[in-house]
């Protein structure tokens, strides 16, 4: 079982890290004192405070009255601990709706669309620039005096704040892989936002709020000390404060600030349990993902130099009944002054059961693919294509959007990261169960029964028992099942793969490989694997298509990626791969340069500046992908036409004349389990020979023992000695 992280501890073991520093003990014994307060004040302490001495009349501490007395002769402590009550039920009455509107206010965006939600966040830009206390005063006088008026007042002016926070979170969560899943199953946006997006945010949003409810005490006790908040008959600390100072001070000005002293408390306790809950759960701020400065400047001017040297593609060669066409694909993100294209042109197509591979270094734009295939490339990103085809219908023309159910069924992610990918919040069964349930026409135990049927089929051992685990509970190789099991819970047509064994050891990304090829063999389901280890790509699929600097620049077929392979990237990434046959005394072979940054594809050839074979005309001219024997190639020298290719120039030896490091592992793992399985059975046969023997010494020797001590004789009795017949 995978061992927790500090983040995915159980919230009994945080709520205990976080109390037990000594902040944390005296803010939790604070806190609790106030809320005792609050709840049982007013029995307690409720008769003395309206019980009048009009022989003490604004008196001073004494043995019976701590605090003194007011104007009117009532005991003052007592009037202050009797106010905890409304002072702690508004401040928690306004951070509840400064929740509420910062939840509606910051999820506008996923909820209500980008157009609605840019507008909001103007709105919220614009509140966050004003103090809070200033529109605390500003919604006081719009509403009216009066403690509920001004609760709301004080809820509204903090929700711009809770709002901003809440984009932040929001934001985060969105970029997460169990997020996109869910996309692609078709979830709508209130389901969305209620399932994947608003669990996994309740933590800091309660943490902040906690904090938020100290602010809102002192805001709430500031406008009824100016006379916006509560009114006679009624009083909380804030109007106690001002009745004393008015009063008292004169006379006894240390005692006259006791309802200053609980305020101050009490906003502390609030204050400091959350900064203490927000330790120990560790949360981090998210950081901003970027291009950086240079690739911003230069990225028009080289956009627009590409754009004007590249030479359009041959259309791939199209495949009869296709489950996936696409042609001219390009996606595109802003940058600075400019655009970057880290997807330039991509066409291919997929055929019923057919297993393509994808691969390339990283950052050649292979996720990027999938993800604009899948319909996840949000704003600002833009997806184009001249056909995005999937099972006969054109994505391109109206919009993943619009053909949600198709993708939601007939399509599956298995994303790279495992732990990303399901959401932490809920049961993995639930999870499974839920896109049965929204697309299967399933009823919810029909769509439970097939989320243990579907774990069961990718090998998951005690699947009834697992559906009812979170995904912590699980290791990485079982939540990489399960992501595959979330995949075939209806009838996918269309497996997409991004890099689903990078984050496993050798042992487990066999396992998966199989399990993805046992899905293959029995649903007929076509595949799309996406990887950088050229040997994986090798063992599970049927065909290979090459990726470099957002650009396919070879399709063949998997017979011929080693040793056969015409681009010299492609033969530069076989040369890579260790084998089981490289000589350990010599430097392993590398591929120089680093790869072509989105923003700085130069002209001509992308690869130029890292190939050997390069000369003038591929650095000033792109070459398009051209048929090439069984397959496609975008080079301007192919290795096989008139540049023979050496292991010198291409770098390292035997290019695919030996087998891979994986198929040779495979053999000698079988070998070695053929000859332990032989040792073990002669061992077995040895054992049953020397039982036998054994058996039969303890066996006669038992014989021997019975006649001897019957007196018997041996041998056959001599004739004349039988008994008489009647």
């Amino acid at each position: 079982m995978a061992t927790k992280t500090a983040n995915q501890a159980r919230p009994s073991a945080q709520l205990r890290r976080a109390f037990a520093t000594p902040m944390g003990l005296v803010a939790l014994i604070c806190l609790a004192l106030v809320l005792f307060l609050a709840a049982f004040g007013p029995f307690i302490w409720g008769e003395a405070s309206q019980t009048r001495d009009l022989t003490n009349l604004s008196g001073g501490p004494s043995a019976e009255h701590w605090a003194g007395t007011d104007a009117g002769g009532r005991d003052m402590l007592a009037r202050v601990l009797v106010a905890s009550r409304l002072s702690i039920m508004m401040a928690l009455e306004s951070t509840a709706i400064s929740l509420v509107v910062g939840l509606i206010l910051g999820s506008a965006p996923i909820i209500l669309g980008r157009r609605v939600g840019r507008v909001v966040n103007w709105f919220i830009g614009i509140a966050v620039a004003f103090p809070g206390l200033l529109l605390a005063l500003f919604f006081a006088v719009v509403f009216g005096s009066g403690a509920h008026q001004a609760a709301v007042a004080i809820g509204l002016a903090g929700g711009p704040s809770f709002a901003r926070l809440c984009q932040t979170l929001i934001a985060g969560v969105l970029g997460r892989d169990y997020v996109a899943a869910a996309k692609v199953g078709g979830v709508g946006r209130f389901r969305l936002f209620g399932r994947h997006v608003l669990p996994n945010i309740g933590e800091p949003l309660v943490v902040n709020a906690t904090i938020g409810a100290g602010n809102a005490l002192l805001a709430f006790a500031s406008l009824s000390f100016l006379g916006l908040g509560v009114q006679m008959p009624q009083f909380d600390w804030g109007r106690l404060l001002k009745e004393c100072l008015e009063q008292q001070f004169r006379f006894h000005p240390l005692a006259s600030l006791t309802p200053g002293y609980f305020v101050v408390v009490a906003g502390l306790a609030f204050s400091l349990t959350g900064e203490s809950i927000a330790r120990a759960m560790s949360f981090t701020s998210l950081g901003d993902l970027g291009l950086r400065g240079k690739a911003r400047r230069r990225a028009a001017q080289l956009a627009a130099v590409a754009d004007a040297a590249r030479a359009p593609d041959t259309a791939s060669a199209t495949v009869p009944d296709a489950v996936l066409t696409v042609r001219d694909l390009t996606v595109t993100f802003p940058a600075g002054p400019g655009e970057v294209r880290p997807v330039r042109g991509v066409s291919f197509d997929i055929g019923p059961g057919e297993a393509v591979g994808l691969v390339g270094e990283s950052g050649s734009g292979k996720s990027l693919t999938a993800l604009a295939v899948a319909g996840l490339i949000e704003s600002p990103g833009r997806v184009a294509a001249t056909e995005l085809g999937f099972l006969g219908e054109d994505l391109s023309r109206d919009g993943a959007g619009a053909h949600r159910r198709l993708l939601g069924t007939s399509l599956a992610m298995v994303f790279q990261d495992p732990m990303s990918s399901l959401n932490p919040t809920q049961k993995v069964g639930h999870q499974l169960a839920e896109l049965a349930h929204e697309h299967g026409d399933l009823s919810w135990r029909q769509a439970q029964a097939r989320a243990v049927d579907r774990l069961a089929a990718v090998r998951l051992p005690e699947a009834k028992r697992r559906a009812k685990q979170y995904p912590h509970e699980y290791s990485g190789g079982m939540r990489q099942r399960a992501m595959i099991g979330l995949g075939v819970m209806l009838t996918p047509k269309l497996i997409i793969a991004d890099e689903p064994t990078t984050a496993l050891d050798v042992t487990v990304q066999e396992q998966v490989l199989d399990l993805l090829q046992a899905i293959r063999r029995e649903d007929g389901v076509a595949l799309l694997f996406i990887s950088h280890d050229v040997s994986v790509v090798g063992d599970i699929c049927d065909r290979v298509m090459v990726m470099y600097a957002g650009r396919i620049v070879e399709t063949l077929p998997v017979t011929r990626l080693h040793g056969g392979a015409a681009h010299p990237y492609t033969r530069a990434l076989v040369a890579a791969v260790p084998t089981m046959a490289t000589d350990l005394d010599q430097p392993l072979p590398t591929i120089p340069g680093r790869p072509v940054e989105p923003a700085e594809v130069p002209p001509g050839c992308a690869f130029a500046a890292r190939c050997p074979l390069a000369d003038a005309r591929c650095r000033e001219q792109e070459p398009a992908l051209e048929p090439w024997l069984d397959g496609q190639v975008a080079c301007w020298r192919p290795v096989g036409a008139d540049t023979p290719a050496t292991a010198a120039t291409l770098g390292g030896p035997r290019l695919g004349a030996v087998p891979t490091a994986r198929r040779a592992v495979k053999e000698t793992v079988e070998t070695t389990r053929v000859a332990a399985r032989g040792a073990v059975d002669q061992a077995k046969a040895a054992a049953r020979d020397a039982a036998g023997q054994v058996r039969d010494a303890l066996r006669s020797a038992a014989d021997q023992t019975r006649r001897a001590v019957l007196g018997e004789e041996e041998g056959p009795t001599e004739p004349g000695h039988e008994e008489a017949q009647p």
